[in-house]
């Protein structure tokens, strides 16, 4: 069947460097669907230092519109960690979305405008370590004062696994957010200790 070029939107380039997954076509398209083909790149996915509130705007005449937007960079975030936080933030609003939601959104847009070709990079390793990095932001939802974790595993020097993800009960300090996140972390490694062990790979 020759060397495998795409899977499932999924790009695939091999050299002797390494493998390189992307979605540039995927994200193409996406703009080109919600008529953003022509807009201005970003540098950055997300305005810094302002909270989004459920109750910020007007509500959308069209939400479905957001709901199939959302719905694509779900999808898209498979190969681009860096819109994953993004994305978990502006699928709370999926209920009653407003405009300065979409307005939020259309700036991840902007930022894939200007990083299509970004995406995950396979590299051939020795070192079979697995390295993690944590992080929380403490009460960063306005409506609810949860906090927000995540994380990213790396197997060696490759990305594997990472995740962004609203805490479910609300901490009363920074440090306890740090270490629910932390116990997400021992989670998620304890399931992939778990797949090495099955795969005979110590």
């Amino acid at each position: 069947m020759g060397n495998l070029s795409q899977f499932l939107g999924i790009e695939v380039y091999r050299d002797t460097t390494g493998l390189y997954l992307n979605q540039a076509k995927y994200a193409t398209d996406l703009l080109k669907k919600f008529g953003y083909e022509n807009l201005k790149p970003s540098l950055t996915p997300m305005a810094t230092g302002k909270l989004i509130s459920k109750a910020e705007g007007q509500v959308l005449k069209n939400p479905t519109l957001y709901r199939s937007a959302i719905g694509g960079l779900q999808y898209l975030a498979y190969t681009r960690s860096d819109i994953t936080y993004l994305v978990n933030k502006m699928s709370q609003f999926l209920q009653t979305p407003t405009d300065a939601h979409w307005k939020a959104l259309k700036r991840v847009f902007r930022y894939l405008k200007g990083t299509l070709k970004h995406g995950l990079v396979i590299r051939k390793s020795d070192n079979l370590d697995i390295i993690v990095f944590a992080d929380s932001d403490w009460a960063s939802c306005p409506d609810e004062r949860r906090s927000t974790a995540g994380y990213c595993v790396y197997l060696g020097d490759n990305l594997v696994s990472w995740c962004s993800k609203k805490q479910h009960v609300v901490a009363r300090s920074s440090t306890e957010a740090e270490y629910r996140a932390l116990a997400h972390c021992a989670s998620e490694i304890t399931w992939i200790q778990s797949l090495m062990k099955e795969l005979k790979i110590p």
